[in-house]
Formats: C-alpha cells, sequence, structure tokens
C-alpha cells in the first residue's frame, strides 16, 4: 500500500487542466475547476488552464504547445472520451504518446467501479507520455475527475509517495531530450 515519506521535500509541478467540450466555457466547467482546485490545494502550480472543442486539430494544438513548453510538467484533460461521435479525445492525443501508460487506465476503471459500476466501460480515460511531460485524459464529468485525482493523481504527482511516484522518474523522462524538469527531484 503506498505511503507518505514526510522526511522528503514536497517539489511542487506545473500541471496544465485542458477542458475539451463543445459547450463548456470557464464560467461553467465544473470538470476544469475540480481539477484546478484540486491541484491548486495539493500545492502544485495551475501552469494553464484553457477549453477547446471536440476537433482533433485544436486538441493536439493546445497539448503540443504545453508539451513543448518546459514549464508544464503534466497536463490534465477532461471531456471526450465516451463513444459518442464528438468523443474524440483518445484519438487527438494517443499518436502523441511516446509511451502509453496502460496501468492508469486500468486503475482508474477499478476505482470508478466501485463507484459507478460496469458503467465505468463507457469511459476511455488514458494516459502517457510524450515530451517528457506526463498527460492524462479524464472524462468529462466531476465526479471523474475527482476519482482521477484523488485515487491516482493526488499521490503519484507527490514526491514523497512511496514505494513509487511518477515524480521521482521525470529527470529519466528526459534522457533522449536533457530537458531538465522536477529540479531537485532524485531516482
Amino acid at each position: 500500500m503506498a505511503s507518505t515519506d514526510e522526511s522528503k521535500p514536497f517539489i511542487p509541478l506545473n500541471i496544465a487542466v485542458l477542458t475539451i467540450s463543445d459547450t463548456r466555457t470557464l464560467a461553467d466547467d465544473k470538470s476544469g475547476t475540480t481539477l484546478a482546485d484540486r491541484i491548486t490545494a495539493a500545492g502544485h502550480k495551475l501552469a494553464a488552464r484553457e477549453i477547446v472543442t471536440d476537433d482533433v486539430d485544436a486538441i493536439r494544438a493546445v497539448v503540443k504547445r504545453w508539451i513543448a513548453d518546459e514549464g508544464v510538467d503534466a497536463i490534465i484533460t477532461t471531456g471526450g472520451t465516451g463513444f459518442t461521435g464528438r468523443d474524440i479525445t483518445p484519438e487527438a492525443i494517443e499518436p502523441l504518446f511516446e509511451k502509453r501508460m496502460d496501468g492508469f487506465s486500468i486503475a482508474f476503471h477499478m476505482l470508478s467501479h466501485a463507484k459507478i459500476g460496469a458503467s465505468t466501460i463507457q469511459s476511455r480515460a488514458t494516459a502517457g507520455v510524450a515530451g517528457a511531460t506526463y498527460i492524462f485524459c479524464l472524462p468529462g464529468s466531476p465526479g471523474a475527475c475527482r476519482d482521477g485525482w484523488d485515487g491516482i493523481l493526488a499521490a503519484q504527482l507527490d514526491y514523497r509517495t512511496r514505494p513509487c511516484n511518477f515524480v521521482e522518474i521525470m529527470p529519466r523522462l528526459d534522457e533522449h531530450l536533457r530537458r531538465p524538469k522536477a529540479q531537485g527531484a532524485t531516482a
């Protein structure tokens, strides 16, 4: 079971939030607000927050910009992971992954199943790494964003989490890029 090693320093990350929706604005984006609030409450910095429509090119443009930005360590998207015609987040983002994070989807569905049962299969939550930037794609409901953050991301984006976490391997993610991230983290 995971635990927190209080002898280690907390390392704040720069995390960007992208809401993918044809109907939301910043004023009524409950899922994006849920993530932004949790990110800052945990001690991380909200590096950016945007809303784009369900359009492959629009989604990729923002995500590529953030991947290229040395000031963004992780990206969390919300929305567009279902099966309707406009749900195209995985199709837009997965081709950008250098490495898929299959375990994220499994862990998310396990958490989700405990709350909503078999309805969890209606989500195509996904994650991966691109340009030494973590990318997590969550469904568009505030509940799914709470579950994804509280049940997985809060611990994995905390350097103090044991036995392992995403932060401690960040310096090695970009060995091929030679771009420093998470200064102070050691593997």
